[in-house]
């Protein structure tokens, strides 16, 4: 993210939140953003490798993608999209890995759609949001329109439900569940999809996700009612 930032600092002044990010503000300079990010980024491999071989692999893999993206992927049509979400499904993996739990591929599926449905939302925010003054903020969002945002966004959307509603009932989710009730859980997801499609939209929202699911409150309601439902599921599995 500091590499990112001091790479973007000229473009983030273009922005009305981003701008107040303490590089592209100029609280901090680019030979110090430099020097953070190198130390940062050492560090944190290093933790990454002494705790375990695959996370440090999983975190290796994450690091060079992001520079990567940094460098030049954030200026390719659609795979900057795919790029943001595959860190999303990289940081699942490294999860799993660090705590020795085996990782589904079910989990992968949803966590990419969920993640270019998120990414999708964020371009459009700032396309939205910004207007005119979109492409000085980030010159690949001249490749992009509100349609056509629309229409990826659409058909990812009904990819994550229908995904999660396979993952429900599939032989391997019955037999390790001992239900094929999971499938009651889906309304939950179906709203919290069209919640924040509903925010985006109407509401301007998006560039932050992790920011408005934890302020939205109905989103916030829907949320511990899936949590709750699936512990009842599984709790009256018999």
């Amino acid at each position: 993210y500091i590499f990112n930032d001091l790479r973007d600092r000229e473009e983030d002044r273009a922005h009305p939140k981003k701008s107040q990010r303490p590089i592209a503000k100029g609280e901090i300079s680019p030979s110090e953003a430099i020097v953070l990010f190198v130390v940062l980024a050492a560090v944190g491999l290093a933790a990454a490798f002494f705790l375990q071989r695959g996370f440090f692999l999983a975190a290796l893999v994450y690091f060079i993608l992001q520079v990567a993206y940094s460098l030049k992927l954030k200026q390719v049509v659609i795979l900057d999209i795919f790029v943001i979400a595959a860190g999303f499904v990289i940081r699942v993996v490294a999860g799993g890995l660090v705590i020795g739990v085996p990782i589904s591929s079910w989990l992968l599926i949803c966590t990419m759609l969920l993640a270019l449905l998120l990414s999708m939302g964020k371009r459009r925010h700032e396309l939205t949001l910004l207007e005119d003054r979109a492409i000085e903020h980030r010159p690949i969002l001249k490749e992009y329109s509100a349609y056509l945002l629309d229409q990826m966004i659409a058909v990812v959307t009904a990819s994550t439900l229908i995904a999660y509603c396979l993952y429900t009932i599939s032989p391997e989710t019955v037999e390790k569940f001992g239900t094929s009730n999971l499938v009651w859980t889906a309304p939950f997801v179906l709203y919290g999809i069209f919640r924040y499609l509903y925010l985006v939209h109407l509401k301007g929202k998006g560039g932050s996700p992790e920011e408005f699911i934890i302020q939205d409150k109905p989103m916030l309601l829907n949320i511990v009612l899936w949590i709750l439902a699936v512990i009842l599921v599984l709790y009256l599995r018999k």
